[in-house]
């Protein structure tokens, strides 16, 4: 009696399976519910992270190591053509580098035609006819004493709109920030402007 109830539900277990095995070799409709639950977002990235094979040796190591730092510099360079905040160097990022990168893009500075400037100067001062290298001369001191009131004035505008905006950031580097910022020429500086000229921040 209990020899024919074992060998009965044997029979339904192997029934049960084999129903089940035929089911799992049909393909599943895409609109049925797939009858497990949705892994989490933190179990499937772990899953991904496991997935993905480690080095076999140090030259591949080395090889995904360059992969890496050249997309990396990729990233990089395209946040400093668009001013992506994520991807920027550490010395570009933040709101206070921001507002000084806007504070300085914002406005005309001497020292920023001081190239061309130099230029011509140069070429004046090796022309010999008359007092052309007087006047270059000249001209060489007065564009000097410019740039230095033109950095005194915006070391001292640039230290006030920053003690007024961000009373409880860091403000270290930020103002010899802005004044490197000032001597290069516009269309030159990186990140790439993203106010215009008199447009305040």
């Amino acid at each position: 009696m209990f020899r024919s109830r074992a060998n009965s539900s044997a029979e339904k277990t192997a029934v049960s399976d084999k129903v089940t095995a035929d089911l799992s070799k049909q393909p599943r409709d895409p609109q049925a519910p797939k009858g497990r639950p949705t892994p989490k977002r933190a179990v499937a990235q772990s899953l991904r992270r496991s997935a993905v094979t480690a080095p076999t040796n140090r030259k591949e190591a080395m090889k995904r190591q360059r992969e890496a730092r050249r997309a990396d510099l990729a990233k990089q360079r395209e946040a400093l053509a668009s001013g992506d905040e994520r991807y920027l160097p550490l010395r570009d990022k933040g709101p206070v580098r921001r507002f000084t990168r806007d504070f300085v893009d914002s406005r005309f500075f001497v020292a920023e035609f001081f190239l061309p400037m130099a230029v011509l100067i140069l070429v004046l001062s090796m022309v010999q006819v008359g007092n052309l290298q007087t006047v270059s001369l000249m001209l060489w001191m007065a564009v000097i004493v410019l740039i230095v009131i033109d950095s005194v004035g915006l070391s001292i505008r640039l230290k006030k709109q920053l003690r007024t905006r961000f009373p409880n950031d860091p403000l270290r580097g930020a103002v010899a920030y802005g004044l490197m910022r000032s001597l290069q020429m516009r269309r030159l500086r990186l990140p790439k402007p993203q106010v215009k000229r008199g447009e305040r921040p």
